[in-house]
């Protein structure tokens, strides 16, 4: 039955069906229909006689159809179908399920992976194609697996299987077109129900769910193409709306920048630059940002339409990513042009505004200078005057003539300056025009009353010339002589500061040659006094009225005598302070040849003994306790050495303390004494734990004094710079002399081992390990290895008993501290691992 409706279940989709498998398939026709059905592909066309021979020919074109999809008939033949052999028929049939039905179903073992899907369900657990399934609880979790609203699964019971294998047929049959070809009585009866029938049934599911699965992937495939297709469009509809927007933009934009009315004043046209340049800064930038997003957004819809094989994008007239470009680009050029008539116009009103303030500074000078000059000039006070006061206004007056004639040239600039703003337009001409007007007038006015007062003055100059030829005599004698005086008194006060004997030597000299000039000075005041005494003589021989007031210079005989006086007073001063400096100055040189007398000993000294240990350090005529012995008798006497360092660290201090910065006597300075000394300090103390690592060397690896000292000769010999080091072309050049055949990757592998800080040089202690590593026998984890394993009578683990008893104490507590619990079979519990802390002993693995 199982058969015949599996069968029936695809010959229905050809408008046919069977009633008897071994008579319906004697005549091959529905054998061959049903083969073209479940396969999918055409068969060779069928005879319809009704001949033996024409039933045998169809069997045959069925079976050769079977055979060429890889099936091998075994004892299969057409005579058997065609007289109705039911065993061979039924087999053929199980054949065709097993190649159509089950084979394109992934096989493991027994029974199908696809039906893993079942293992998360409550009761089911699916091994066979038999017992698993007597409850019927196996084909429910299946079809709720696929189908969740067609069962619930939840009210389900495991001791209910007819219940359960009739829901599932029923459901099968009405909603997944499944034929019943099973009965659940004899599933539930027989212990062993039939495998070939169940696995073809449960076949049908697959079938069935596969369809449904395809046709989820093609739901799945449009709802792709449909996601990506919106995108597109959401894509689209967003280039349409930024391009809309920029385009807007710009062309609110553009009459704004093409407006070239000019303003006024200064401050209106630099509020239009801020305006423009805020622009710049705030309302541009984020276009900018746009544009570029937006042919970001093209060149990306543009790839995506491209990759899905959809049609190029094609923007709404006028909203090209090239129209776009070109009305940017037109923006961009009436902007440089705005902003260059921005600061042409600027520059025209900076201009303009320069020449104003310019015109009313010239102005306002020009009318403080001529302020009361009508009034000075419209005076008759030489009417009254002494013969001094007239030759003073004589002078004064031409003095004024001059500086009259000096001011022309600012009154012919105020001139031009108002023409120039006049011809650039100046907002304010009137007013401008109006003060140039009221200052060439006012000129005028002055020429004419300085002329009127010259002729006035001249007319009773000579009445006081002998009087006036003294009063200008004494002016020109005065003033140099006032000059010296109070140059003498300035370089008298002077400040000064030496640093060396030689120096304070020379200020003395030249105050001595300063003290010589004295005499001569005198005889010039007494003469100038003399001019002033000549002039009271006369005045008191006519009875002239003198003024008292020298109208030549604001210089009294009072302020000479004065002067004098103050630079003879100064003079001893300035000796006092010059003697009190050379006191200090022989104080310093003294402090200098002090601490160059002991630098100039120390600082030899800890150079020799630098070298006195770098001696000892390379000399291989001793042993290493020899070499030992000289180390530590050199380190007591540096030790011993610290007083005199501390002696010049005080001297030093003194040195500080009265401002000496530094000292011809020696070209050692404090700084070079202690940077010296650390360094003498550093290596003793190197040296000396060189030679004590030398020691421990030997010593542990079995080294010979005779092996050491070949050591030290061939690493001396080939260290060229005798500096302690080898650099990798002398350490490979030695290494080749020992016999070593080096190749590159060797040499590397060595120099990883001699300098693992990469610092390029190889010192003699990793010259020595290297050296001793080669030489001497050393124990490695492979030897220890075996010791541990001698004491566990050849296992692979060890007990605590077997430790405390072949180990001391401290050793066997070291080992079972640090050794991990052994994770092998067949141990006793707290059995030891010692491979891994043999390894980990020289660090290949981790204790």
């Amino acid at each position: 039955m199982t058969f015949t409706a599996w069968c029936n279940s695809h010959l229905r989709k050809a408008g046919t069906q069977i009633e008897n498998i071994e008579e319906d398939f004697r005549n091959g026709l529905k054998l061959m229909l049903l083969l073209e059905v479940i396969s999918g592909e055409r068969l060779p066309k069928p005879d319809k006689g009704k001949m033996r021979f024409h039933k045998i020919a169809n069997v045959n074109k069925a079976l050769d159809f079977i055979c060429s999809k890889g099936v091998k008939l075994v004892s299969i033949g057409a005579e058997e179908i065609v007289d109705g052999n039911v065993k061979m028929t039924l087999g053929m049939i199980w054949t065709i399920i097993l190649r159509f039905a089950i084979q394109d179903i992934s096989v493991e073992g027994e029974h199908f992976s696809w039906l893993g899907k079942t293992a998360p369900y409550r009761n089911v657990n699916v091994q066979n194609f038999h017992i698993s399934w007597k409850d019927g609880l196996a084909l429910c979790a299946l079809i709720h697996r696929h189908r969740p609203d067609l069962i619930d699964y939840s009210k389900l019971r495991k001791d209910d299987p007819m219940g359960n294998l009739n829901t599932a047929f029923e459901v099968a049959e009405k909603y997944l077109d499944i034929p019943k070809m099973l009965d659940a009585e004899d599933i539930v009866n027989t212990p062993k129900p039939d495998e070939k029938a169940i696995m073809t049934y449960v076949s049908c599911f697959y079938h069935a769910f596969a369809g449904a699965e395809q046709a989820e992937t093609a739901a799945k495939r449009i709802c792709k193409v449909l996601a990506v297709n919106q995108e597109n469009e959401k894509l689209m509809e967003e280039y349409e709306k930024l391009a809309s927007e920029l385009l807007e933009w710009i062309r609110r934009t553009i009459p704004w920048l093409e407006n070239r009315v000019a303003e006024q004043t200064m401050r209106a046209m630099q509020q239009k630059l801020e305006d423009f340049r805020d622009y710049r800064r705030v309302h541009k930038p984020p276009k900018v940002q746009e544009k570029c997003q937006l042919e970001i957004n093209f060149n990306t819809l543009q790839t995506k339409l491209r990759l899905s094989n959809r049609p190029a994008f094609m923007p709404s007239e006028g909203k090209m990513v090239s129209d776009i470009a070109n009305a940017w680009k037109g923006l961009e050029q009436v902007e440089k042009g705005y902003e260059e008539w921005l600061l042409t116009e600027i520059r025209r009103l900076e201009r303009l505004d320069h020449l104003a303030e310019k015109f009313k500074q010239k102005c306002s000078l020009h009318e403080s200078w001529t302020s009361g000059k009508v009034e000075l000039l419209s005076m008759k006070d030489y009417e009254s005057a002494s013969l001094m006061e007239i030759r003073a206004l004589m002078r004064k007056h031409e003095a004024f003539e001059s500086d009259l004639a000096a001011h022309q040239d600012r009154v012919e600039q105020i001139a031009a300056i108002a023409q120039e703003l006049n011809e650039l337009d100046y907002h304010d001409a009137v007013t401008i025009n109006a003060r140039c007007q009221g200052i060439c007038d006012q000129w005028d006015n002055l020429g004419t009353l300085t002329q009127k007062r010259r002729d006035s003055l001249e007319r009773v100059e000579k009445l006081w010339e002998t009087i006036d030829q003294l009063y200008l005599e004494f002016a020109k004698r005065a003033a140099p002589f006032n000059n010296w005086m109070d140059g003498a008194m300035e370089d008298l006060q002077d400040m000064f500061i030496v640093h060396s004997i030689e120096e304070i030597q020379s200020l003395i000299t030249a105050h001595d040659q300063f003290k010589a000039t004295l005499p001569e000075a005198d005889k010039e005041r007494i003469a100038t006094m003399g001019i002033q005494n000549e002039i009271v003589k006369i005045a008191q021989t006519y009875g002239i009225k003198l003024s008292g007031v020298n109208p030549y210079t604001n210089l009294s005989p009072q302020d000479i005598t004065d002067k004098w006086d103050a630079v003879k007073h100064l003079v001893p001063l300035r000796d006092q302070m010059l003697q009190e400096e050379v006191a200090r100055q022989q104080s310093n040189e003294r402090l200098r040849r002090q601490f160059a007398a002991q630098a100039n000993i120390i600082g030899p000294w800890i150079q020799t003994k630098m070298e006195e240990i770098s001696h000892v350090s390379v000399d291989i005529a001793g042993s290493l306790e020899e070499q030992m012995s000289n180390l530590k008798q050199y380190e007591q006497n540096i030790i011993n050495y610290k007083c005199n360092i501390d002696k010049l660290e005080g001297d030093h201090q003194l040195s500080q303390e009265s401002l000496i910065f530094d000292n011809k006597h020696t070209n050692y300075t404090m700084e070079h004494v202690r940077v010296g000394w650390e360094q003498l300090l550093t290596t003793i103390a190197r040296t000396i734990n060189e030679v004590e690592n030398q020691i421990l060397t030997r010593d542990a690896k079995g080294i010979s004094q005779e092996q050491l000292n070949e050591f030290r000769a061939s690493f001396n010999h080939f260290d060229r710079k005798r500096n302690g080091m080898m650099d990798p072309d002398d350490f490979r050049a030695c290494l080749i002399s020992m016999g070593y055949d080096l190749g590159e990757v060797e040499f590397a592998r060595i120099m990883t081992l001699v300098d693992s800080n990469n610092t390029g040089v190889v010192t003699f202690q990793a010259f020595i390990d290297f050296m001793t590593r080669e030489t001497a026998e050393t124990d490695t984890a492979d030897q220890v290895m075996a010791s541990f394993k001698i004491l566990a009578s050849d296992k692979t683990y060890i007990t605590v008993e077997e430790l405390r008893r072949e180990l001391p104490p401290e050793q066997a507590d070291y080992c079972i501290s640090r050794m991990t619990s052994y994770i092998g079979s067949g141990a006793p519990p707290g059995a030891l691992d010692y491979i891994s802390f043999s390894s980990a002993l020289y660090g290949e693995s981790d204790l």
